[in-house]
C-alpha cells in the first residue's frame, strides 16, 4: 500500500520540519530539500496552516513553523487534514460494500493489515519519528 502524494509530501515537510520544530523554514528551502514543487509545497502549506498544524508568517522574513507541538500531531491527524483517512479505511479493491457479512476475495487478508496501518497512524506522533535513522525526508 501507498499514500497518496498529497499525504505522503504532508508528512514529509512536517516530519522534515519536526526535526527541528523551533526553526522557521522557508518555502524555498523546503521545496530545495524536499523536491517538492513550489506550487504543489504551498498549497499543503495552505491547507496545514488552515488547520491548524503551523503557522505562515508572510513577509521577506517569513517561512513557516509549528502551531502545536509535534507531539501533539499524529501522522493520522495529518493525512485526515489533507485527504482524509477513510481512503485507508474502506476495500482495498475499492467495492464500496466490503463488510464480513459481504466479503471481497481481499477482505479477510486486507483487514489485518488496515487495522495494523490505523493503529501505528493513530498512536504514532511526528514526535515519535526516529530522525536519527532518517536519510531521505
Amino acid at each position: 500500500m501507498k499514500l497518496t502524494n498529497t499525504s505522503e509530501y504532508a508528512l514529509r515537510i512536517l516530519t522534515y520540519m519536526a526535526k527541528d520544530p523551533a526553526q522557521l523554514y522557508s518555502a524555498k528551502s523546503l521545496v530545495e530539500k524536499l523536491n517538492i514543487s513550489d506550487k504543489y509545497l504551498r498549497r499543503l502549506m495552505t491547507t496545514l496552516s488552515k488547520q491548524g498544524f503551523i503557522y505562515s508568517i508572510q513577509g521577506r522574513e517569513g517561512g513557516y513553523s509549528f502551531r502545536k507541538e509535534p507531539s501533539e500531531i499524529r501522522l493520522a491527524d495529518v493525512v485526515d487534514a489533507v485527504e482524509g483517512m477513510d481512503t485507508y479505511a474502506g476495500c482495498v479493491l475499492g467495492f464500496e460494500e466490503c463488510s464480513c457479512e459481504n466479503p471481497c476475495v481481499m477482505h479477510a487478508t486486507w483487514i489485518k493489515v488496515r487495522e495494523e496501518f490505523l493503529s501505528v497512524f493513530t498512536n504514532t506522533t511526528l514526535a515519535d519519528i526516529d530522525f536519527e535513522q532518517a536519510k531521505r525526508y
